[in-house]
C-alpha cells in the first residue's frame, strides 16, 4: 500500500480570496515578461556589468579591462542587457559608451542586494 500526499476534499475553500486574486493577476503575458526580466539578472557576468554601470558610463573595453574579460565576452552581455533593455547606448565618434536604461534597474538590484544581505 502506497501513502498519499494530503489533498483537499473539496475544489475550492475560500471561493472569495480566490476571486479576487483571479482578478487583480496580472495578464500571462506580462508575467511572461517579468520572469524574462528575472532571468537576465541570472548571470554572475551581467550582474558585475549592471554593477559597473551603476558607478559611471563606461565602454566595452573598459568594462572589459575593469572585469578582466574580453570585449566579445562583454559586447555579449551588453547585447543582452540592451535586448532586456536594462541598458542603453551612445556613440561618441568611434567609441560606443553604455549606461543604465533608467533608475529602475538600480532600484531592483538594491532591493535584491537587500534582501540576501538580511539573510546572512
Amino acid at each position: 500500500m502506497t501513502e498519499q500526499s494530503p489533498c483537499c476534499e473539496v475544489t475550492v475553500i475560500h471561493e472569495d480570496r480566490v476571486k479576487q486574486v483571479r482578478q487583480n493577476m496580472p495578464p500571462e503575458e506580462n508575467l511572461f515578461n517579468l520572469a524574462e526580466l528575472f532571468k537576465v539578472f541570472g548571470d554572475t557576468t551581467r550582474i558585475r556589468i549592471l554593477y559597473t554601470l551603476f558607478q559611471s558610463e563606461m565602454c566595452v573595453c573598459d568594462i572589459a579591462y575593469l572585469l578582466d574579460m574580453t570585449q566579445s565576452a562583454i559586447s555579449h552581455q551588453l547585447r543582452v542587457l540592451k535586448g532586456a533593455k536594462l541598458v542603453r547606448y551612445r556613440k561618441e565618434g568611434r567609441v560606443v559608451y553604455y549606461s543604465l536604461d533608467d533608475e529602475h534597474i538600480k532600484a531592483i538590484f538594491d532591493q535584491g542586494y537587500q534582501h540576501i544581505q538580511e539573510r546572512n
